[in-house]
């Protein structure tokens, strides 16, 4: 049987408290399964921003998505997300991530390890946090035992190892950095390659993890080859038909892009959909 759907939407931009409550309590009302920041320079704090969206809201999960380890010392991390999960009744689904944007660690002057690097400290980040929670002298101690579910966010061999062994959720991007920092879009059967990696590393597991895969562009249209064409240039080496099959490009009525996703979920087990603020209001009628 297919897992349900869950829906998140990621909070982009800042606002003072009455502005952010009243985004939040929209994205409730739309139906929104999960609230999420993201942890970039010139965005909201995460955890004061979840801890405000939970009391503006009743029912939606509030996650990072994702925190940028090599920001973070993991003790001091473990710390804040303990303090979140309480303040926030247990809601908290904390997603962690390598980083990839240099210019915030240059802006922050922190160091911007090579690739291995911060894969190797997003694991000691994990591994000591797992640690800390199941020591009885680390306090505060999260709600949730023994520790909010993870959330891990990459497409790397590396990574995708770390979530088979700790995550409960596996997040798809759908994108690559390559060596120059530059994003390049996977195609579908890029991205078929990627899940059943994750799904060769992760073939021990008790439990199967949740398919997390986070949608760029919605577009409410009744042509969506049309549509598809003003958005070409943002994906110059695909075709009309590769740029129709990208799994992070929704276009057309509602019910096809509903559709598209149940045919997603059929192919790599996406049931975990998350959207960017600025589609929050297009995408829910899906």
């Amino acid at each position: 049987m297919a897992r349900p759907f869950r829906f998140g939407v990621n909070l982009l931009a800042p606002a003072e408290r009455s502005q952010w409550q009243e985004k939040c309590r929209t994205a409730e009302a739309l139906g929104y399964d999960v609230i999420k920041v993201p942890d970039h320079l010139g965005m909201p704090a995460p955890f004061p921003a979840l801890v405000a969206a939970a009391e503006a809201t009743e029912r939606p999960r509030l996650g990072t998505f994702v925190l940028n380890s090599a920001f973070w010392n993991p003790t001091l991390l473990a710390r804040e997300v303990a303090t979140t999960d309480q303040l926030t009744g247990g809601r908290l689904e904390l997603g962690l991530g390598t980083g990839y944007v240099q210019a915030e660690h240059d802006a922050a002057g922190l160091p911007f390890g090579k690739p291995g690097e911060r894969v190797d400290h997003l694991q000691r980040t994990i591994e000591e946090l797992d640690r800390l929670y199941g020591s009885d002298e680390f306090v505060p101690q999260p709600l949730q035992r023994p520790r909010p579910p993870l959330l891990i966010g990459g497409n790397g061999d590396r990574v995708l190892r770390l979530t088979a062994r700790h995550a409960e959720i596996a997040a798809f991007t759908a994108i690559r950095t390559g060596p120059d920092a530059k994003p390049t879009v996977l195609t579908a059967a890029q991205l078929d390659e990627r899940v059943a990696t994750y799904r060769r590393f992760a073939a021990d597991r008790a439990e199967p993890a949740e398919l997390n895969l986070l949608i760029h562009i919605v577009e409410a249209t009744g042509d969506r080859r049309a549509a598809v064409q003003r958005h070409l240039p943002d994906f110059p080496h695909l075709t009309e038909d590769e740029a129709l099959d990208l799994p992070i490009l929704l276009l057309g009525t509602a019910r096809q892009m509903a559709d598209q996703l149940r045919a997603q979920r059929e192919r790599y087990g996406f049931s975990y959909i998350t959207v960017l603020e600025p589609v929050m209001e297009a995408f829910a009628p899906v």
